[in-house]
């Protein structure tokens, strides 16, 4: 992509390429940032100021064989359900089960076709998945499989998604069907769906996060099933508990604590800084903190360290044709 986006794009009063590519570029960048950071404890994460897509020399970084600037298992699935959605003009389980499984086997999405970082909830669905059951009965739907597998990847939903609000909690819902069966994830998926939606909409608002909660409150009334998980399990969840872990509610809530950041460097810097699953959290940070920064708001030297381009470029630009915004043009 250039650097600079076409004025008219920047003029327009609906969801513009310059945010909903600063969404998915984001997610990218944050995946990226965060992969050689991962499995660390908080108090072994470099300054924050010295958190950059290659770690100081002395850091031990995770993931020493993968090259800087490349995605994981994050990033390759949200790239796996964009396809999907774009091809099939709707949201088809089966079709992105399909992908989910290529992705597996075939390294579909993936950079260098390598598969690494797959989370063990993931792992069970998907061999379900290729044993041929339909998507929507594949997810672990226990407690434990509360993983943020799921949420990691729904982003692009909410970028191309063009139905209700009623619709898109539905749809974010079904999309977590294929590995994350439980109703907390699949709530946790539809809030924050609903909160890239506020965001792309008012992009400078804060008040963004509790648009998206009084949204999903009036879709589901007291005394309901859904309610009550959203009340007692997701929003109850107590803010100085943030601990950038893979549990879905926990990943959530380190988006929100990192986004109290002004600026995409600096949210996807805290995201990264609470130590643990740090490529998802940014990765989920990312996403939110592109849509509110724009594209031109992701530093550049990260823009042109994320590997891929010609990976994902087709898919931004149809993403683009099917909101009605105007497309990106090819970087050199």
């Amino acid at each position: 992509m250039n650097q600079n986006l076409p004025k008219s794009v920047e003029t327009e009063s609906r969801p513009t390429a310059e945010h909903i590519a600063g969404g998915l570029i984001g997610l990218l960048v944050g995946d990226a940032l965060g992969v050689p950071y991962e499995f660390t404890e908080p108090e072994n994460i470099p300054p924050l100021h010295q958190i950059e897509m290659e770690p100081p020399a002395s850091f031990p970084r995770a993931h020493r064989d993968t090259p800087r600037g490349t995605w994981s298992d994050d990033g390759a699935q949200a790239l796996c359900l964009l396809a999907s959605l774009l091809t099939c003009g709707r949201l088809d389980l089966d079709d992105f089960g399909r992908r989910l499984v290529n992705w597996r086997h075939q390294g579909y999405r993936a950079l260098d076709g390598r598969v690494f970082d797959i989370g063990i909830t993931s792992q069970h669905a998907i061999r379900r998945l290729h044993a041929g059951l339909p998507a929507a009965q594949c997810g672990g739907a226990d407690e434990q499989d509360n993983g943020n597998g799921a949420l990691m990847r729904t982003l692009p939903l909410a970028l191309w998604h063009q139905g209700s609000d009623a619709e898109l909690i539905e749809d974010a819902r079904r999309a977590s069907l294929p590995t994350h069966a439980h109703l907390r994830s699949q709530l946790c998926c539809a809030l924050y769906c609903l909160w890239a939606r506020t965001l792309l909409l008012r992009q400078h608002g804060d008040e963004t996060w509790n648009v998206a909660v009084t949204t999903m409150r009036a879709q589901y009334p007291a005394g309901t099933p859904e309610r009550t998980e959203l009340e007692d399990q997701i929003l109850s969840f107590p803010m100085e508990q943030c601990s950038g872990r893979g549990y879905v509610v926990d990943s959530l809530h380190s988006a929100r604590l990192a986004l109290q950041q002004p600026d995409y460097e600096g949210a996807v810097r805290a995201a990264i800084a609470l130590g643990h699953d740090t490529d998802t959290t940014a990765c989920i940070v990312g996403g939110l903190a592109g849509i509110r920064a724009g594209f031109k708001g992701i530093p550049a030297r990260w823009r042109r360290a994320l590997r891929g381009q010609e990976v994902f470029q087709a898919d931004l630009e149809a993403l683009f044709n099917s909101t009605r915004a105007q497309p990106c043009p090819r970087s050199k």
